[in-house]
């Protein structure tokens, strides 16, 4: 082999070698570097959202502990704040008024945050939640309202009569041969749930003259006064044809009053309530309700912790245009339950 060959030979294997390594780097560069973000990223917005709550206190007053709309409320409240790292402060009024505004007029003075809380009727608390919005607390009231406007989470209560009055003229008014008599079992007269829902009622029979309205009575929210009351209209009017009650809590007495007649012809029990399956579908099997309008508190819980965390992360001042968030109605018979129709405190956990 000649010397010229063995240099040609050489020549190609390093202009090959030079080319393979080449090739690979041009390969490589060609390859997607590690992605940027291959480790994930951290989302700007979760910190401040976390801290937003740390330190804050809700205060909750409702009219009482005692029944399952407030106890219903407060778990769902309760979960959030753990969950969140906020608390909530209760105070228990148990159905006094004036112990009520204490505690108002206290939690003014521990300065939380939000005061989550129950009007007893429209006036009693105007001038504390004045002073309450004046200290920069912001005011959400459920279910019932005063005359001073705060913001609002719950029922509308003149829509809600008017349901019921409906479902009561279709089983007693013209064309059904009954009597068309009536009777009314309104809770707290001065509360926003019997001053607006009576004119829901109301509008609704003036324009069905057949309805009349044998009783229209107060029980106060007490179940033993609505049976009392209902036991009497029965006795006066055993062709009642219906009961239209504005609480579950009162209207089991209405409902027990109906049943212990024994009746040859059915009487029409309807209420409302927050869906607590004691309370409402559990009556409406046993037939103490023939009709029950519900505004599920599950729900409402769920609008409550909604508005907390809008208010927490805000800067807003406690005097802003106020809002309500009306809770949708569904009304339920024996015939239209299902499993979901009715809650338990499990539904909290």
């Amino acid at each position: 082999m000649s010397f010229a060959n063995i240099k040609l030979g050489h020549f190609c294997r390093r202009t090959l070698a030079v080319g393979v390594v080449g090739a690979v780097m041009g390969l490589t560069a060609m390859l997607p570097a590690k992605p940027a973000h291959a480790d994930g990223l951290d989302d700007p917005t979760l910190a401040p959202y976390l801290e937003a709550f740390k330190g804050k206190t809700i205060g909750y007053v409702p009219f009482s502990m005692s029944f399952d709309l407030a106890k219903g409320w407060l778990a769902g409240m309760q979960k959030q704040a753990d969950e969140l790292g906020y608390k909530i402060i209760v105070r228990d009024p148990n159905w006094n008024t004036d112990v009520g505004s204490q505690a108002m007029s206290q939690l003014i003075n521990e300065k939380p945050d939000i005061i989550v809380y129950m009007n007893p009727d429209l006036q009693s608390y105007a001038k504390i939640l004045k002073k309450a919005q004046a200290a920069g607390i912001h005011l959400v009231a459920v279910n019932l309202k005063s005359v001073f406007p705060t913001h609002y989470i719950g029922e509308d209560w003149q829509l809600n009569g008017a349901e019921e009055a409906k479902y009561i003229v279709s089983k007693c008014g013209a064309g059904t041969g009954r009597s068309g008599k009536v009777s009314i079992v309104q809770g707290i007269l001065t509360s926003a749930a019997s001053a607006y829902q009576l004119k829901g009622v109301m509008d609704v029979f003036a324009q069905h003259p057949e309805i009349q309205v044998v009783s229209n009575q107060s029980a106060n929210w007490d179940a033993g006064k609505a049976h009392e009351i209902t036991q009497t209209v029965l006795q006066q009017n055993p062709d009642l044809c219906g009961v239209i009650g504005f609480w579950d809590g009162m209207d089991i007495g209405a409902g027990a009053a109906v049943k212990e007649a024994n009746l040859k012809d059915p009487v029409y029990v309807v209420t409302s309530g927050g869906g607590a399956k004691e309370a409402a579908c559990d009556k409406l099997n046993d037939g103490t309700y023939a009709a029950y309008m519900n505004y599920d508190v599950r729900t409402m819980a769920h609008d409550i912790n909604t508005v907390i965390k809008i208010l927490l992360q805000s800067d807003l001042p406690a005097d802003m245009k106020t809002f309500s968030l009306p809770t949708t109605m569904q009304l339920l018979t024996k015939e239209n339950l299902t499993p979901s129709s009715c809650w338990t405190m499990d539904d909290f956990k």
